[in-house]
């Protein structure tokens, strides 16, 4: 059986991020298209609902700080939530904040235009996970390594 195209994985936030992320600016609606024929006469822009869920589809820009090519280091994120998610960690810089996602899935694509191409992929969440609060990230004090020596 293949797996057929457009298929979304299910990630781990620490496998896909091992340094998390940082979110940049904020949360908007994922609105369609709309024409100048549309806004001359006053049509609402209407926001993209997901095929797969049914649900709202909101974007953030996040940056990756494990990313060594800066020109892919920063993308779009597509939240689908019914009401906007609101992040749960504060500004560390004006407009940036640590941020995890919870309810990852990758969708791998191809990027890059005639002999550069290269694979991407397209990041879809649920909403926001609370970062721990010992400043570190989802990787928990004592790993397996650890546990082993404290036995």
């Amino acid at each position: 059986m293949a797996i057929s195209r457009g298929h979304r994985f299910p990630v781990e936030f620490d496998e896909a991020f091992p340094q998390g992320l940082v979110m940049v600016g904020e949360v908007s609606p994922d609105n369609e298209y709309q024409s100048r024929e549309d806004r001359a006469a006053g049509r609402p822009a209407r926001q993209r609902v997901d095929e797969i869920t049914g649900k709202r589809q909101w974007k953030v820009t996040v940056t990756d700080p494990s990313e060594p090519n800066a020109k892919r280091a920063s993308f779009e994120v597509t939240l689908l939530a019914d009401v906007q998610p609101v992040p749960t960690t504060g500004e560390v810089l004006p407009g940036m904040r640590p941020v995890e996602l919870e309810g990852l899935t990758a969708e791998p694509r191809v990027a890059g235009n005639g002999e550069f191409k290269y694979q991407s992929y397209v990041f879809r969440a649920s909403g926001f996970k609370a970062v721990n609060a010992g400043g570190g990230r989802g990787k928990s004090q004592g790993g397996p390594a650890e546990s082993a020596k404290a036995a």
